[in-house]
């Protein structure tokens, strides 16, 4: 048998490991290595290793998870994947390099995160995340090449049973950052909540209420583990998302998409690709039309089984199996 292509994976964010996907604590990228890791340890003749700040060490599902600081430069993999920081490179000895970027960066930006030097030295190929994200990294930026691959929700959104039947109460929810345009959600919610008396808006912690946000039916919701995010989103009827230029996919918009809740957004960022305009939600022109689709599906039954029954057609349509294989196709092993 050949010896195994080594594919290496290194992060330097939280701590963690395999074992830790239900972990609320970590973020949408953490949850990304851990879901394609474990893909591609079902596929032959490969070895799989994730590199990150994890205090617990151990191979999980046949992906070995090590701390950083045990790197060693005469351990030479085959393919390097470095998670957002090209600086990552310095630590590993690999011709083939690739890095998997979570955010648009300016010249200016890539200059002051100092990526440009390990970037000249290593010569990476970019991963991004969508249409959004590679059109906004600019050539200098990418010059190596670039190559989108989408990702995709846990494996247990895919497999929550959803009745398309079934219409939920004017719930609508925003599941993402309060620096994604959450001042401009609420400013329409108050006009949305006029609009329709016993509707209600669930928000991630953290976030202080005040007065009138409590009186317009603003709830902060109990941010549990993932299985209290599917409740949360099962019980909702809108996902409500202005979306905002920092977005580059949006797992919280896939997330929701994958339980059939429909979406009404302003587009910003990569928000326009979570959403098929007028077949499983809306893209709003301005904030008026926000207001307005709001408005339509919290409270026209038939328009949001409409929406529902095409998301309902669209399940798993995307899982980390496909991202694996695409993944797999990108650095070129057949």
């Amino acid at each position: 048998m050949p010896k195994p292509t080594k594919i290496y994976f290194i992060e330097n964010s939280y701590d963690h490991n395999g074992e830790d996907l239900d972990n609320p604590k970590i973020g949408g990228s953490e949850k990304t290595t851990i879901n394609i890791t474990n893909e591609l340890s079902k596929k032959k003749n490969l070895l799989i290793k994730v590199f990150n700040n994890t205090s617990k060490p151990k191979k999980i599902k046949n992906v070995i998870w090590e701390n950083i600081n045990n790197l060693s430069l005469n351990d030479i993999p085959d393919y390097v994947i470095a998670k957002g920081d090209a600086n990552l490179f310095y630590k590993l000895n690999c011709k083939k390099n690739f890095l998997w970027s979570h955010s648009i960066q300016s010249i200016e930006k890539f200059i002051r995160k100092k990526q440009l030097f390990p970037f000249l030295k290593f010569k990476p190929k970019l991963i991004l995340e969508g249409e959004y994200h590679y059109n906004k990294r600019n050539f200098f930026t990418s010059m190596y090449g670039k190559k989108i691959l989408e990702i995709a929700p846990d494996f247990e959104f895919l497999n929550t049973k959803i009745d398309k039947d079934i219409i939920p109460d004017a719930n609508a929810i925003f599941t993402t950052k309060s620096d994604r345009n959450l001042d401009f959600l609420i400013n329409s919610w108050f006009k949305i909540n006029e609009n329709i008396k016993n509707s209600k808006l669930y928000i991630n912690p953290p976030y202080e209420l005040n007065y009138k946000e409590i009186k317009k039916n603003i709830i902060i919701r109990n941010k549990g583990d993932k299985f209290d995010l599917i409740n949360d989103l099962k019980n909702s009827r809108l996902f409500l998302t202005p979306g905002h230029k920092t977005e580059v996919f949006c797992l919280a918009a896939e997330e929701a998409r994958e339980l059939c809740v429909p979406i009404v957004t302003m587009g910003k960022g990569c928000l326009y690709e979570r959403v098929i305009h007028a077949k499983t939600g809306y893209i709003a022109k301005n904030q008026n039309e926000f207001i307005n689709y709001a408005t339509q599906v919290l409270s026209d039954d038939n328009l949001y089984l409409y929406l529902k029954s095409n998301l309902f057609n669209l399940r798993g349509s995307k899982n980390y199996s496909i991202v694996a294989t695409n993944f797999l196709k990108i650095l070129n092993i057949n």
